[in-house]
Order: structure tokens, then C-alpha cells, then sequence
């Protein structure tokens, strides 16, 4: 019986964490969300690795992406994300494990201001850095 190999389980971890993030990130860009950017959590929180933050210019867009990006995520990982706030869409929160994705109307997200709060007041925008 072979034993399973700790590095390889971590280095699987780090490539399938990857190509979820990145497909989110083409997930939003495909569906033309605006402002969106990427912070990344790996070892500064245990919620998740990456939070992505999107802003759609209205309710029916940001709900139009969140569940595009769900059905992507699932068809892809085969993982269902959960969703929440999906009735109203100002805020939709889409949760896939490794990444966190957040959508806002935009002036629900500068109400929150969730990037001043983890310290990334003039981050890049994902994709454009």
C-alpha cells in the first residue's frame, strides 16, 4: 500500500485553488463586471485562499453573474458554490471554498467599503496589474 504524499496533496491543492480563482476571474471578465479586484487571504485568514470583489451596474447584472458564475463553478469543479442574497442583488455573496466572491450594485459596495477594511484601499484592478 502506497502512502499518500503530503507535497503532492498540497501542490494538487495549489493548482486547483489557482484555477478556481482564475476561473472566476474570467467568469466576471466575460460577463463585463467592473472593478474587480482580487485580495489575497493565504495565510492571513482561514476563510479562504482569495476574495474577489465585483461591482455589476445593476441588480439584474449582478444577479446574471453571480448565477453564471455558479453554474461555471459547478460545471467545472463539479462543487456547488453557495449563494447568498441572490433575491435582492445588491450584495451577493458566492461562496466556493478556496475563493470568496463578492458582488456589489456600486454604490452598495462603496457603502461597505470591504477593500478599506482588509487593508486594500488602492489595490489593482484583477487582470489589469
Amino acid at each position: 500500500m502506497t502512502r499518500p504524499n503530503p507535497a503532492n496533496d498540497t501542490a494538487h491543492n495549489a493548482d486547483s485553488v489557482a484555477a478556481l480563482h482564475d476561473l472566476v476571474l474570467k467568469s466576471l471578465d466575460d460577463d463585463q463586471a467592473q472593478e474587480t479586484i482580487s485580495i489575497p487571504l493565504e495565510g492571513k485568514s482561514s476563510i479562504a485562499d482569495h476574495m474577489v470583489i465585483a461591482s455589476g451596474r445593476s441588480s439584474r447584472q449582478v444577479a446574471s453573474m453571480a448565477q453564471k458564475l455558479a453554474e461555471r463553478i459547478k460545471q467545472s469543479t463539479g462543487r456547488s458554490a453557495r449563494v447568498e442574497g441572490l433575491p435582492v442583488a445588491d450584495w451577493v455573496l458566492i461562496d466556493a471554498g478556496d475563493v470568496i466572491v463578492h458582488l456589489f450594485r456600486p454604490e452598495v459596495r462603496s457603502f461597505y467599503n470591504l477593500e478599506r477594511m482588509w487593508g486594500f484601499v488602492d489595490a489593482p484592478v484583477a487582470g489589469t496589474a
